[in-house]
């Protein structure tokens, strides 16, 4: 999606953390009035334009390692994209798929790379194979979100608005469910 394109779509800019197995990019994302969930789980666009970025190691989150003005990403290498409102991730149907009556369910999702606390809200009961297998959504939206890097306690990320790459999750766990210490 390069804005040099003739397009009589209207974009924005969002700002945007963009995570992979390997590197941090901080920067902005343009989205059309469906947000970044439109976006990423759009099946025609593969990839993902960050403008702006910044990037640094995932070894040193603090470290810039360059700065350009376009950085380029495949969308099945993404782990997570971290938004700073919740607004941003596009409108309420489409963040909730359609649904209006949700059921919140405090959760901890693991990557391979990230261990990732938050909300997600789904229509009715927690369905894991449903959330992981069905449907045409590659980009899962988790609320009130602390992502964290597993051998890199010092990555530590805090957002509104999250989204992970469901091909990359490893395990799901429910907050509600963790065994009680005798």
């Amino acid at each position: 999606m390069s804005l040099d394109a003739v397009s009589s779509r209207t974009y924005r800019f969002v700002l945007a953390d963009v995570l992979t197995s390997g590197y941090r990019v901080a920067g902005k994302i343009a989205v059309t009035t469906h947000g970044a969930m439109g976006f990423l789980n759009d099946p025609t666009h593969s990839t993902l334009e960050i403008h702006d970025g910044r990037m640094a190691r995932l070894h040193m989150p603090t470290k810039l390692i360059d700065h350009f003005e376009l950085v380029r990403t495949m969308k099945n290498k993404i782990h997570a994209v971290c938004l700073q409102r919740r607004e941003d991730l596009g409108p309420q149907a489409i963040v909730r798929g359609g649904f209006t009556s949700v059921v919140e369910y405090p959760i901890r999702v693991t990557t391979s790379v990230f261990e990732i606390e938050g909300t997600m809200e789904l229509p009715g009961r927690f369905d894991f194979a449903g959330l992981v297998s069905d449907g045409t959504r590659e980009f899962l939206p988790i609320f009130n979100a602390t992502l964290t890097a597993i051998l890199i306690p010092s990555l530590r990320v805090q957002t509104a608005g999250m989204l992970v790459n469901r091909k990359l999750i490893d395990l799901v766990a429910l907050l509600n469910q963790r065994v009680k210490p005798e």
